[in-house]
Protein backbone atom coordinates (compact mmCIF):
# COMPACT_ATOMS: atom_id res chain seq x y z
CA UNK A 1 0.00 0.00 0.00
CA UNK A 2 0.99 3.63 -0.71
CA UNK A 3 1.76 4.70 2.56
CA UNK A 4 4.89 3.18 3.08
CA UNK A 5 5.56 2.80 -1.00
CA UNK A 6 4.85 -0.61 -0.95
CA UNK A 7 2.99 -1.99 -3.86
CA UNK A 8 -0.32 -0.83 -4.04
CA UNK A 9 -1.80 -4.45 -5.47
CA UNK A 10 -2.19 -7.27 -3.80
CA UNK A 11 -1.39 -10.89 -5.56
CA UNK A 12 -4.41 -12.23 -7.31
CA UNK A 13 -6.57 -14.32 -5.24
CA UNK A 14 -4.56 -13.50 -1.58
CA UNK A 15 -5.31 -11.38 1.03
CA UNK A 16 -3.40 -8.25 1.76
CA UNK A 17 -0.38 -8.72 4.41
CA UNK A 18 1.43 -5.51 5.30
CA UNK A 19 5.63 -5.67 6.09
CA UNK A 20 6.64 -4.60 9.36
CA UNK A 21 9.68 -4.52 9.18
CA UNK A 22 11.34 -0.94 9.84
CA UNK A 23 14.45 0.06 10.83
CA UNK A 24 14.94 -0.81 14.37
CA UNK A 25 16.80 1.60 15.73
CA UNK A 26 15.51 3.87 18.74
CA UNK A 27 16.08 7.62 20.37
CA UNK A 28 16.57 6.55 24.05
CA UNK A 29 17.27 9.14 27.77
CA UNK A 30 19.52 6.00 28.39
CA UNK A 31 20.91 2.82 27.49
CA UNK A 32 17.99 1.19 28.01
CA UNK A 33 14.32 1.89 27.73
CA UNK A 34 12.49 4.01 30.11
CA UNK A 35 9.59 2.09 29.98
CA UNK A 36 9.25 -0.79 32.45
CA UNK A 37 7.03 -2.81 30.30
CA UNK A 38 9.55 -2.51 27.75
CA UNK A 39 10.81 -6.00 26.94
CA UNK A 40 11.37 -6.03 23.11
CA UNK A 41 14.34 -4.00 23.01
CA UNK A 42 17.23 -6.11 24.81
CA UNK A 43 20.68 -4.77 23.89
CA UNK A 44 20.00 -6.09 20.02
CA UNK A 45 22.65 -6.22 17.61
CA UNK A 46 20.93 -5.04 15.12
CA UNK A 47 19.42 -2.04 17.54
CA UNK A 48 21.45 1.28 17.35
CA UNK A 49 20.65 4.03 20.17
CA UNK A 50 20.25 7.49 19.49
CA UNK A 51 20.57 9.86 22.07
CA UNK A 52 17.68 12.41 23.27
CA UNK A 53 18.70 15.71 22.36
CA UNK A 54 16.25 18.56 21.67
CA UNK A 55 16.73 20.37 18.35
CA UNK A 56 18.87 17.07 17.23
CA UNK A 57 15.94 15.38 14.95
CA UNK A 58 13.45 16.35 12.43
CA UNK A 59 10.36 14.10 12.02
CA UNK A 60 8.86 13.58 8.84
CA UNK A 61 5.59 13.00 8.88
CA UNK A 62 2.80 13.34 6.05
CA UNK A 63 -0.63 14.60 7.35
CA UNK A 64 -2.46 12.66 4.64
CA UNK A 65 -0.86 9.15 6.23
CA UNK A 66 -2.59 7.38 9.14
CA UNK A 67 0.50 6.15 10.35
CA UNK A 68 2.34 9.15 10.36
CA UNK A 69 -0.78 11.62 11.76
CA UNK A 70 -0.24 9.46 15.32
CA UNK A 71 3.11 11.06 15.57
CA UNK A 72 1.69 14.60 14.30
CA UNK A 73 -0.88 14.20 17.31
CA UNK A 74 1.56 12.88 20.38
CA UNK A 75 3.53 15.85 19.27
CA UNK A 76 0.91 17.84 19.74
CA UNK A 77 -0.30 16.30 23.25
CA UNK A 78 3.10 15.98 24.83
CA UNK A 79 3.84 19.36 23.83
CA UNK A 80 7.22 18.93 22.24
CA UNK A 81 6.87 21.13 19.06
CA UNK A 82 9.72 23.03 20.25
CA UNK A 83 11.63 20.34 20.63
CA UNK A 84 11.50 18.32 17.96
CA UNK A 85 10.91 20.20 14.59
CA UNK A 86 8.36 18.49 11.64
CA UNK A 87 8.97 18.60 7.70
CA UNK A 88 5.51 17.73 6.01
CA UNK A 89 5.64 15.98 2.67
CA UNK A 90 2.80 16.49 0.23
CA UNK A 91 0.10 13.88 -0.48
CA UNK A 92 1.13 13.02 -3.46
CA UNK A 93 4.37 10.81 -4.66
CA UNK A 94 5.07 8.24 -7.16
CA UNK A 95 7.27 4.82 -6.40
CA UNK A 96 10.38 6.44 -5.37
CA UNK A 97 8.97 8.06 -2.57
CA UNK A 98 7.25 11.11 -0.31
CA UNK A 99 8.49 14.46 -1.74
CA UNK A 100 8.66 17.76 -0.19
CA UNK A 101 6.51 19.39 -3.07
CA UNK A 102 4.43 21.48 -1.04
CA UNK A 103 7.22 23.51 0.29
CA UNK A 104 9.14 26.33 -0.81
CA UNK A 105 11.27 25.39 -3.98
CA UNK A 106 10.34 21.97 -3.49
CA UNK A 107 12.31 21.16 -0.47
CA UNK A 108 12.08 20.29 3.40
CA UNK A 109 13.53 23.66 4.57
CA UNK A 110 15.67 22.16 7.19
CA UNK A 111 16.79 19.09 5.45
CA UNK A 112 17.08 20.75 2.19
CA UNK A 113 15.90 17.66 0.37
CA UNK A 114 13.39 17.42 -2.42
CA UNK A 115 12.68 13.67 -1.57
CA UNK A 116 12.41 11.67 1.92
CA UNK A 117 14.62 8.93 0.05
CA UNK A 118 17.49 10.69 0.59
CA UNK A 119 17.78 10.44 4.30
CA UNK A 120 17.29 7.12 3.98
CA UNK A 121 20.45 6.55 1.08
CA UNK A 122 22.23 8.77 2.96
CA UNK A 123 22.24 6.48 5.70
CA UNK A 124 21.70 3.17 3.53
CA UNK A 125 22.83 3.65 0.01
CA UNK A 126 21.46 0.26 -0.80
CA UNK A 127 18.02 0.31 0.79
CA UNK A 128 15.68 -1.93 -0.46
CA UNK A 129 12.72 -1.19 1.25
CA UNK A 130 9.76 1.25 0.73
CA UNK A 131 10.51 5.04 1.68
CA UNK A 132 8.25 5.44 4.80
CA UNK A 133 6.24 8.45 7.18
CA UNK A 134 6.92 8.70 9.34
CA UNK A 135 10.28 9.31 9.90
CA UNK A 136 12.92 10.65 12.46
CA UNK A 137 15.65 11.97 10.66
CA UNK A 138 19.37 13.21 12.54
CA UNK A 139 19.23 16.76 10.74
CA UNK A 140 23.16 17.64 11.12
CA UNK A 141 23.59 14.32 9.11
CA UNK A 142 20.44 14.21 7.32
CA UNK A 143 20.25 10.57 7.75
CA UNK A 144 17.42 8.95 8.64
CA UNK A 145 17.32 7.00 12.64
CA UNK A 146 14.06 4.83 12.20
CA UNK A 147 10.85 4.71 10.37
CA UNK A 148 9.16 1.89 12.90
CA UNK A 149 6.19 3.67 13.35
CA UNK A 150 4.99 2.46 16.44
CA UNK A 151 7.94 2.69 18.39
CA UNK A 152 8.42 6.39 17.50
CA UNK A 153 4.85 7.60 19.39
CA UNK A 154 5.99 5.03 22.37
CA UNK A 155 8.99 6.69 22.46
CA UNK A 156 7.95 10.35 22.21
CA UNK A 157 6.01 9.51 25.37
CA UNK A 158 8.69 7.55 27.42
CA UNK A 159 12.01 9.07 26.53
CA UNK A 160 11.27 12.82 26.04
CA UNK A 161 9.45 12.94 29.43
CA UNK A 162 12.06 15.54 30.30
CA UNK A 163 10.71 17.97 27.92
CA UNK A 164 6.61 17.27 27.74
CA UNK A 165 4.89 20.34 28.57
CA UNK A 166 3.75 20.76 32.12
CA UNK A 167 0.28 18.54 32.30
CA UNK A 168 0.93 16.80 29.26
CA UNK A 169 -1.30 13.42 29.31
CA UNK A 170 0.01 10.09 30.82
CA UNK A 171 -1.36 8.48 27.12
CA UNK A 172 0.63 4.63 28.42
CA UNK A 173 -1.14 4.21 32.24
CA UNK A 174 0.20 1.41 34.31
CA UNK A 175 -2.87 0.67 36.09
CA UNK A 176 -4.13 -0.31 32.55
CA UNK A 177 -1.31 -1.10 30.45
CA UNK A 178 -2.28 -4.93 30.03
CA UNK A 179 -5.84 -4.14 28.78
CA UNK A 180 -4.43 -1.31 27.09
CA UNK A 181 -1.67 -3.25 24.84
CA UNK A 182 -4.67 -5.94 23.76
CA UNK A 183 -7.40 -3.26 22.61
CA UNK A 184 -4.31 -1.57 20.78
CA UNK A 185 -3.37 -5.00 19.06
CA UNK A 186 -7.13 -5.63 18.20
CA UNK A 187 -7.32 -2.35 17.01
CA UNK A 188 -4.50 -2.20 15.00
CA UNK A 189 -4.83 -6.07 12.93
CA UNK A 190 -8.91 -5.30 12.73
CA UNK A 191 -9.33 -1.56 11.93
CA UNK A 192 -6.38 0.24 11.13
CA UNK A 193 -4.96 -2.36 8.86
CA UNK A 194 -8.45 -4.00 8.36
CA UNK A 195 -9.06 -1.08 5.92
CA UNK A 196 -6.47 -2.08 4.24
CA UNK A 197 -7.64 -5.65 4.21
CA UNK A 198 -10.56 -4.64 2.31
CA UNK A 199 -8.93 -1.94 0.30
CA UNK A 200 -6.02 -4.28 -1.46
CA UNK A 201 -8.29 -8.21 -1.49
CA UNK A 202 -6.68 -10.25 -3.99
CA UNK A 203 -9.76 -11.74 -4.49
CA UNK A 204 -13.38 -11.59 -3.57
CA UNK A 205 -12.76 -14.37 -0.53
CA UNK A 206 -10.34 -12.28 1.15
CA UNK A 207 -12.36 -9.01 0.38
CA UNK A 208 -15.23 -10.67 2.48
CA UNK A 209 -13.48 -11.79 5.22
CA UNK A 210 -11.64 -8.45 5.94
CA UNK A 211 -15.24 -6.70 5.58
CA UNK A 212 -16.39 -9.14 8.09
CA UNK A 213 -13.71 -9.11 10.37
CA UNK A 214 -13.73 -5.05 10.28
CA UNK A 215 -16.78 -4.53 10.86
CA UNK A 216 -17.10 -6.51 14.21
CA UNK A 217 -14.25 -4.81 15.66
CA UNK A 218 -16.16 -1.74 14.81
CA UNK A 219 -19.25 -3.43 16.43
CA UNK A 220 -17.13 -4.16 19.53
CA UNK A 221 -15.74 -0.78 19.80
CA UNK A 222 -19.16 0.49 18.94
CA UNK A 223 -20.30 -1.40 22.59
CA UNK A 224 -17.10 -0.71 24.47
CA UNK A 225 -18.03 3.11 23.96
CA UNK A 226 -21.22 3.04 25.21
CA UNK A 227 -20.62 3.72 28.51
CA UNK A 228 -16.91 5.38 28.40
CA UNK A 229 -15.61 8.45 26.94
CA UNK A 230 -12.51 7.26 25.74
CA UNK A 231 -10.78 3.39 24.55
CA UNK A 232 -9.27 2.87 28.36
CA UNK A 233 -12.21 5.05 30.58
CA UNK A 234 -11.71 8.41 31.40
CA UNK A 235 -8.86 9.68 29.81
CA UNK A 236 -7.40 10.01 26.70
CA UNK A 237 -4.26 7.65 26.11
CA UNK A 238 -2.30 6.38 22.76
CA UNK A 239 -4.74 4.16 22.18
CA UNK A 240 -7.28 6.19 20.87
CA UNK A 241 -4.77 8.37 18.96
CA UNK A 242 -4.22 4.98 17.35
CA UNK A 243 -7.59 4.27 16.40
CA UNK A 244 -8.40 8.17 15.37
CA UNK A 245 -6.20 8.33 12.42
CA UNK A 246 -8.63 5.43 11.49
CA UNK A 247 -11.69 6.77 12.51
CA UNK A 248 -11.22 10.14 10.40
CA UNK A 249 -10.56 8.99 7.65
CA UNK A 250 -13.12 6.01 7.37
CA UNK A 251 -16.19 8.03 5.56
CA UNK A 252 -14.32 10.29 3.35
CA UNK A 253 -12.16 7.98 2.04
CA UNK A 254 -12.08 4.04 3.69
CA UNK A 255 -16.21 3.85 3.48
CA UNK A 256 -16.24 4.39 -0.73
CA UNK A 257 -12.50 4.23 -1.91
CA UNK A 258 -11.76 0.51 -0.03
CA UNK A 259 -15.47 -0.46 -0.16
CA UNK A 260 -15.83 -0.45 3.38
CA UNK A 261 -19.25 0.58 3.16
CA UNK A 262 -21.47 -1.46 5.18
CA UNK A 263 -22.32 1.56 7.23
CA UNK A 264 -20.70 5.18 7.66
CA UNK A 265 -19.13 6.25 10.68
CA UNK A 266 -21.52 9.08 11.14
CA UNK A 267 -23.99 6.47 11.39
CA UNK A 268 -22.61 4.46 14.28
CA UNK A 269 -23.48 7.14 17.32
CA UNK A 270 -21.00 5.93 19.97
CA UNK A 271 -18.41 6.05 17.56
CA UNK A 272 -19.18 8.71 16.10
CA UNK A 273 -19.57 10.62 19.25
CA UNK A 274 -16.09 9.57 20.13
CA UNK A 275 -14.28 10.65 17.11
CA UNK A 276 -15.79 14.44 17.08
CA UNK A 277 -14.62 14.63 20.69
CA UNK A 278 -10.92 13.57 20.04
CA UNK A 279 -11.18 16.24 16.97
CA UNK A 280 -12.37 18.67 18.75
CA UNK A 281 -9.35 18.12 21.84
CA UNK A 282 -6.53 19.54 21.50
CA UNK A 283 -3.78 18.38 19.49
CA UNK A 284 -6.08 15.87 17.61
CA UNK A 285 -8.14 17.80 15.07
CA UNK A 286 -5.57 20.54 14.02
CA UNK A 287 -2.94 17.29 12.45
CA UNK A 288 -5.96 16.38 10.12
CA UNK A 289 -6.26 17.85 6.51
CA UNK A 290 -8.65 16.40 4.61
CA UNK A 291 -7.91 17.67 1.16
CA UNK A 292 -4.64 16.23 2.02
CA UNK A 293 -5.98 12.58 3.09
CA UNK A 294 -8.66 12.44 0.24
CA UNK A 295 -5.63 13.98 -2.56
CA UNK A 296 -3.35 10.92 -1.74
CA UNK A 297 -5.53 8.20 -1.60
CA UNK A 298 -7.65 8.72 -5.10
CA UNK A 299 -4.68 10.01 -6.68
CA UNK A 300 -1.80 8.10 -5.93
CA UNK A 301 -3.91 4.69 -5.35
CA UNK A 302 -4.24 4.76 -9.52
CA UNK A 303 -5.15 0.59 -9.21
CA UNK A 304 -7.85 1.39 -7.41
CA UNK A 305 -8.74 4.85 -8.76
CA UNK A 306 -7.06 5.09 -12.25
CA UNK A 307 -9.15 8.19 -12.81
CA UNK A 308 -7.40 10.02 -10.26
CA UNK A 309 -10.73 11.90 -9.51
CA UNK A 310 -11.20 12.98 -5.90
CA UNK A 311 -14.56 13.48 -4.54
CA UNK A 312 -15.90 16.36 -3.59
CA UNK A 313 -17.77 14.68 -0.31
CA UNK A 314 -18.41 14.19 2.39
CA UNK A 315 -19.55 17.26 4.63
CA UNK A 316 -17.06 17.41 7.18
CA UNK A 317 -19.16 20.23 8.96
CA UNK A 318 -20.67 17.55 11.19
CA UNK A 319 -16.90 17.21 13.07
CA UNK A 320 -17.46 20.28 14.69
CA UNK A 321 -20.91 19.77 16.08
CA UNK A 322 -21.47 18.96 20.18
CA UNK A 323 -20.79 15.58 21.07
CA UNK A 324 -21.90 15.15 24.64
CA UNK A 325 -19.49 13.01 25.91
CA UNK A 326 -18.02 14.73 28.78
CA UNK A 327 -21.30 13.75 30.47
CA UNK A 328 -19.47 9.91 30.46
Amino acid sequence: MSDDLAPTYTEKGKAFERDMSYIPDRILAGERSQDPHDATYGGRDDVQVWPVEPGRYRLVAAPACPWANRSLIVRELLGLTDVISVGKPGPTHDKRSWTFDRDPGGRDPVLGMERLQEAYLNRFPDYPKGITVPAMVDVETREVVTNDFPWITHDLYFEWRDHHRPGAPDLWPDDVRDEMETVMKRVFTEVNNGVYRCGFAGSQQAYDDAYDRLFTALDWLEERLADRRYLMGPTVTEADVRLFTTLVRFDPVYHGHFKCNRNKLSEMPNLWGYARDLFQTPGFGETVDFEQIKAHYYVVHTDINPSGIIPKGPDLAGWHAPHGRENL
